[in-house]
């Protein structure tokens, strides 16, 4: 490894971005979040797509009359 490295020309951010995504920050209760997390664990997917899920599907419930 070099003693020294130059970032001037260096970007931050994701190295490919993710199509249809956006990145945002959001403060989520402690227990509600544990929840997902076991809940991606027990299914095999990552917590934020068991979140999106969950909301996608309050979303179709809610704009149904």
């Amino acid at each position: 490894m070099k003693p020294e490295y130059n970032f001037s020309d260096a970007k931050r951010g994701a190295v490919i971005p993710q199509a249809g995504k956006t990145r945002i920050m959001i403060y989520i209760d402690d227990d509600v979040l544990e929840t997902f997390r076991e809940r991606g664990d027990a299914a095999g997917q990552g917590y934020q797509a068991i979140m999106n899920e969950a909301l996608r599907e309050y979303l179709n419930q809610r704009s149904s009359p």
